[in-house]
């Protein structure tokens, strides 16, 4: 009879512990919300802002459909990834001043479009010594084989593909002609990245001539998106959080025409007052610290005037 009586006592001492935890729970932790009942946060809780989206946008002067769904989702896409990529993003609008200078009269002079100018700003963020895995090298990221069908020098001690001024000459002729073959700026950008050949492919088994309608993978895809993204962040930094007040200078310089071999780059940069590491600096298209030039070609070795800024 006593086990019993303990037993039952037991009983009740759950049954009321049980009470007072679901009226506690119930009433008063309304950190745990109850079936169908919404979850009331804090009027001071932190909330993220959307990314700001423009109304219209364009590449070129060929407007992109951004009421479609599917190019809103992707325009958006790489405007926030640029965006939060914030220390490449700031180190772009830091040099785009110094290399747009060079940059932009040689696109208007081969009347491409000045949009073409950010192309080269998602190809190798304005990095002169960058080098993809596949290759393509420097600001425009011409592969080897492309740069000598479009008139450029390379070979073991010249490499123009790294001289800004001679490889956005040929990323113009490649524009031009892409965009004869096209009749579309948006497709010449688009074929800038996976080649003539392909997108003409892809366009006939699709029938489509309309870049926004084509399914051409994700790295090409997302291509043009990428383009207008930064052409819109560059234009309006501040709407992104960015805000630059200092942007590096333009660096002028004087040129020494050179038709003979040099036996030391070294040598000849003393001779100008200068390192050979900044005669590399303004002349990367030098690849070895000297130069055969049995063919007396002439070269134009860039030099800086403000020589007391490397010193």
């Amino acid at each position: 009879m006593k086990k019993i009586n303990i037993l039952l006592a037991i009983c009740f001492i759950i049954t009321i512990a049980n009470a007072i935890t679901f009226i506690y729970l119930r009433y008063y932790h309304k950190q745990i919300p109850q079936p169908g009942e919404k979850v009331a946060f804090p009027v001071d809780a932190p909330v993220n802002s959307d990314i700001f989206m423009p109304t219209s946008i364009d590449l070129a002067g060929e407007a992109a459909p951004i009421q479609r769904r599917d190019v809103e989702e992707a325009l958006k896409k790489e405007l926030i990834v640029n965006s939060y990529l914030h220390s490449h993003t700031t180190q772009i609008l830091k040099n785009a001043p110094r290399v747009f200078s060079i940059i932009e009269p040689i696109l208007k002079a081969n009347n491409v479009p000045d949009d073409f100018k950010y192309l080269a700003v998602i190809e190798s963020r304005l990095d002169p010594l960058i080098v993809s895995p596949a290759g393509a090298a420097s600001t425009w990221q011409i592969m080897k084989a492309t740069g000598k069908e479009l008139g450029l020098e390379i070979d073991n001690e010249i490499d123009e593909r790294y001289n800004l001024e001679k490889s956005t000459q040929a990323a113009a002729d490649y524009l031009k002609k892409a965009y004869k073959e096209f009749g579309s700026w948006t497709l010449a950008a688009a074929s800038y990245n996976v080649g003539t050949t392909f997108l003409l492919k892809q366009m006939k088994i699709q029938k489509e001539r309309n870049y926004y309608n084509l399914l051409l993978g994700e790295e090409t895809e997302r291509y043009v998106y990428r383009i207008l993204a930064l052409k819109q962040i560059m234009t309006n930094p501040e709407k992104y959080n960015f805000k630059i007040n200092i942007t590096y200078p333009i660096e002028p310089i004087n040129t020494v025409a050179v038709d003979t071999t040099v036996k030391s780059w070294t040598d000849f940069a003393h001779q100008q007052g200068i390192t050979y590491k900044t005669l590399k600096r303004f002349n990367p298209w030098l690849r070895k610290p000297e130069l055969h030039n049995p063919r007396h070609k002439m070269y134009y070795i860039a030099i800086p005037k403000n020589k007391h800024s490397y010193k």
